[in-house]
């Protein structure tokens, strides 16, 4: 085990390892519910896209592991997932939608394995300037967090007025701030582990909480119980190869910006999480470039098309990762023990999903502080306004636009347009104006 992950170079050891996987596990394991409740807007199996969801997540996290060697998991994308259900489903108007859109994730995972042998995606990695990649880990860091505070109801959305602050008072909001507070203090003991640590009391609390009547369940309202359950329910996996390719004939165009779309988002939110995840994780070298970054992202690009021969939306590589990178995990071990995980979950899934979102909203949050420390490295004096500005927007259209994918779209285009009206044009990299350009078309077609 140490030869194959060079866990000693890494400075990190097998319990570290396991502890970074389980927490990231645990980070993510939402995914395993949510997934099946968008996905069966659109008519399919929701126990079928279940077992679809935990397998690719698996296979996906597994290669990894063993091929990239990096703490990075993958499991199916929200936003991506919405967008196969609300958007490409409605727009076939088929009986069965979602067989179409299942080749258009196909399609786009082709497409993504063919450009992970090229050298494109590679230098949108490792091309990004230093600045830019800084800011794309405080962007993901805002926007982490928010994602935590709104699933606990700390913070709530609404279309008048934006981002609110909730009702302090719930016990969901209450047991939230307590974990953060925990990890917190655990961290400043310096114990290994805080993170999931926190998330294990704050569930504890919440059973008793539950116990005591202050936590009631409501399951019209989304509210669902935290004690543990131990129900097999059994393994179905309806939408094997469930694939129509009869539409596309007639809809070459539409099905052409659907695979674009996905892969436009894809790509990019691939993209910016594994700087993230990386910058967080020390694992970037000495010139700021990801290394084995091809062996990544063709991990993620496998995983994809494994998940739409299961019957899933697209596969991709999670923020959450930085969760288990934030408690010591470093090499493909930690992501062994995720992928060993979303396997267990088959059979385990009632216990898995009783983890409560608010439980993990701690270490969301938590994670979001640590990323934001990479504020320290986005030169804000010293620098051309061109990575001045570029990075400033990077960072707020994260959080503000609910999308990894349009913080860089806002940063590379700013970036390109102020350096050339800098009159610095010559320091704009090739995979930089192409990526603008994908950006652009992405604007007017997408």
């Amino acid at each position: 085990m140490e030869k194959f992950f060079k866990l000693q170079e890494h400075n990190t050891d097998v319990r570290t390892e396991v502890i970074a996987g389980v927490t990231t596990f645990l980070s993510m394991v939402y995914i395993l519910a949510v997934n099946p409740s968008i996905l069966s807007a659109c008519g399919m199996d929701s126990a079928s896209v279940f077992t679809a969801t935990a397998i690719s997540a698996a296979a996906a996290t597994l290669m990894m592991a063993f091929y990239a060697n990096y703490p990075v998991a993958l499991a199916s994308g929200m936003g991506l997932n919405a967008y196969f259900a609300f958007n490409v489903c409605p727009m076939v108007g088929t009986d069965k939608p979602w067989q179409v859109a299942l080749v258009a994730i196909l399609v786009e995972g082709i497409l993504f394995i063919l450009l992970s042998f090229t050298n494109f995606r590679e230098s949108l990695v490792n091309d990004i300037p230093n600045n830019l990649k800084a800011a794309i880990s405080v962007g993901i860091g805002l926007f982490i967090a928010i994602i935590g505070l709104k699933s606990s109801g700390a913070v709530i959305v609404t279309t008048e007025n934006g981002i609110l602050l909730g009702d302090l008072l719930s016990a969901a909001t209450c047991l939230s701030i307590i974990g953060i507070l925990v990890i917190a203090y655990l961290a400043h003991k310096g114990a290994r582990g805080a993170i999931f640590y926190g998330i294990l009391v704050t569930w504890g609390l919440g059973i008793l909480a539950q116990a005591i009547g202050w936590y009631q369940p409501d399951p019209a309202a989304g509210v669902y119980s935290v004690y543990p359950n131990f129900a097999f329910s059994g393994i179905k996996m309806d939408h094997f190869f469930d694939f129509d390719f009869t539409w596309i004939k007639d809809n070459v165009l539409q099905f052409m910006v659907v695979v674009f779309s996905f892969l436009y988002v894809d790509i990019f939110d691939t993209v910016g999480t594994l700087i993230g995840v990386a910058s967080k994780g020390n694992l970037l070298d000495e010139e700021g470039n990801l290394p084995r970054v091809k062996e990544a992202l063709l991990s993620d690009a496998v995983g994809t098309c494994v998940g739409a021969c299961l019957g899933t939306s697209t596969v991709t590589s999670f923020v959450e990762s930085s969760a288990g990178v934030a408690v010591g995990g470093r090499t493909g071990l930690t992501s062994v023990v995720t992928g060993v995980l979303f396997l267990v979950s088959l059979i385990l899934s009632p216990l898995f999903l009783s983890v409560p979102a608010f439980a993990t909203t701690p270490a969301l949050v938590y994670v979001g502080y640590l990323m934001m420390t990479q504020i320290k490295n986005v030169e804000f004096e010293d620098a051309p306004m061109s990575d001045i500005i570029s990075a400033f927007l990077a960072i707020i259209m994260m959080p503000f636009t609910s999308s990894i994918a349009n913080g860089i779209m806002f940063g590379i285009l700013s970036f390109i347009i102020l350096k050339v009206l800098e009159g610095r044009g010559k320091d704009i990299k090739p995979v930089m104006w192409i990526s603008g350009l994908l950006f652009i078309t992405y604007i007017f077609v997408g």
